[in-house]
């Protein structure tokens, strides 16, 4: 847990970000001050404060529904105008809206307040650069070496402005309706005659998604999640609870059931009979829909290397070519950018469309997953078939010492063993945690009992050798 400072409860000092921002239990880990401090050095590093040579930086900031967001906002808000930056305040909007609007809208940066599909006493802080992009590791570092330099505590200071100069806040009220009309307006076809559920996570597209859905001509037939109360997110709904959901697809036999978490910017869905469409069966079917329209660039999907075995062969039976890294959306959304793909993702949920977003986005994602079903008529357990997930185990072997996962010449052997077993219809996977002593095993194989016993043969292996 970081605590201020950037300290650790051991006392030593630990990075404050993380792979998706800075989080932490909200007024524990996750103090106002932290957040104002945070707030400032993003002004200096991301809004080039002190040195403006008249120009007034511009920041977008937007929260999820979470009670602690509405004392974090007001830290957040009070260090960028203190820094001299002015501030579009956005109120309850996902994730990939604030990095719309931030682009759109054409500010320095933009802050996103929100611990996604965390539990509630959760909360963190994302920065987006300029285009409503995420930050890269050096960035990240220089708004970390600004805070320990400057930050609440430390005994050096940095020029205030003052007067004239100080940020001014607006509560910019159209961000909603104009998100929404960009989600809209990049669907290839309406979605007339499709009825749907939508599951918001209470909370932060509770109210975009079922609006956008009607707007794209939808039958929005049944709505759970959507009443946020700031204590209530994720709690029991949203893509990590999808029971709720499924129930409700064979109750209202609906044809599209979506599941957002709490900022949104993940989604899974479910059939008509309640059957879970995982992200690696969303990203299958938008690239084959992605393929006919021509807009599939390169002919390339990205995934991770967590992806299902089975949506590996799905994309080459339809001649897709698959670019695999590791796991995260980030470093999914880098190749993407890095060599100017189209579509990618995780199996989790995070569908990037990088023609549309610069993250992923949920409502997003759900919609085109309707385009799709009204252009071809067909249902949602037919457009899944495209891919078949193959039986996958993951066991999560702790207390060992994670660093000699690629070094052990005993463990290499076993894994050779496992994957000569296998064949080309299974598929062995060691990775270990990046933040805790344990190491991930994970086996796929056409055949669940198999897929089970190589997987619990593999974690014996990590703990004799690596314990």
């Amino acid at each position: 847990m970081i605590c201020q400072q950037g300290r650790t409860k051991d006392g030593s000092m630990g990075r404050l970000f993380g792979t998706d921002g800075v989080r932490g239990v909200a007024n524990e880990g996750l103090t106002a001050e932290l957040a104002l401090g945070l707030s400032v050095a993003a002004a200096h590093v991301l809004g080039d404060a002190g040195a403006f040579d008249g120009h007034r930086p511009v920041a977008v900031v937007g929260r999820d529904p979470r009670a602690s967001g509405e004392f974090l906002e007001a830290a957040v808000i009070a260090g960028l105008a203190s820094a001299g930056v002015d501030v579009l305040r956005v109120g309850v909007l996902p994730t990939p809206a604030v990095a719309y609007l931030t682009g759109s809208l054409g500010a320095d940066f933009g802050v996103m307040l929100s611990a996604s599909h965390n539990a509630m006493p959760d909360n963190g802080i994302k920065f987006l650069a300029r285009g409503g992009h995420k930050l890269d590791d050096a960035i990240e570092d220089a708004i970390e070496e600004h805070y320990h330099r400057y930050g609440v505590g430390t005994d050096e200071d940095w020029k205030r402005p003052t007067g004239a100069a100080v940020g001014r806040v607006r509560q910019y009220t159209e961000g909603f309706d104009r998100y929404v009309a960009h989600l809209v307006a990049v669907l290839p076809n309406r979605l007339d005659g499709v009825k749907v559920v939508i599951d918001g996570a209470h909370g932060a597209a509770a109210r975009v998604a079922p609006e956008a859905f009607a707007r794209a001509g939808a039958e929005v037939v049944y709505t759970l999640g959507a009443e946020p109360d700031g204590l209530n997110i994720n709690d029991g709904v949203g893509s990590t609870h999808l029971d709720k959901l499924r129930t409700a697809m064979r109750e209202h036999r609906a044809d599209l059931g979506i599941a957002l978490d709490g900022d949104a910017d993940r989604c899974l869905a479910a059939d008509a009979d309640g059957n879970e469409v995982d992200g690696d069966q969303i990203i299958a079917i938008l690239a084959v829909a992605m393929r006919e329209a021509g807009t599939l660039r390169r002919n390339t999907a990205v995934a991770t290397v967590m992806s299902n075995l089975g949506f590996k062969l799905a994309m080459e039976r339809e001649g897709i070519d698959l670019v695999q890294t590791a796991v995260g959306d980030r470093y999914v959304l880098e190749e993407m950018k890095q060599h100017g793909f189209a579509l990618g993702g995780e199996q989790s949920g995070h569908v990037i469309l990088l023609d549309h977003a610069t993250t992923g986005d949920g409502t997003l994602t759900g919609l085109m997953l309707g385009a799709r079903l009204a252009a071809t008529k067909q249902s949602l357990a037919e457009l899944a078939e495209v891919m078949t997930r193959l039986p996958q185990v993951l066991i999560n072997v702790k207390g060992v010492d994670r660093t000699r996962v690629a070094s052990s010449l005993e463990l290499a052997a076993a894994v050779s063993e496992a994957e000569t077993e296998l064949g080309a219809t299974g598929r062995v996977l060691l990775r270990p945690s990046g933040t805790e002593p344990l190491v991930r095993v994970m086996v796929e194989a056409a055949d669940e009992v198999q897929a089970k016993a190589v997987a619990e043969r593999l974690a014996e292996a990590v703990r004799t050798h690596l314990g």
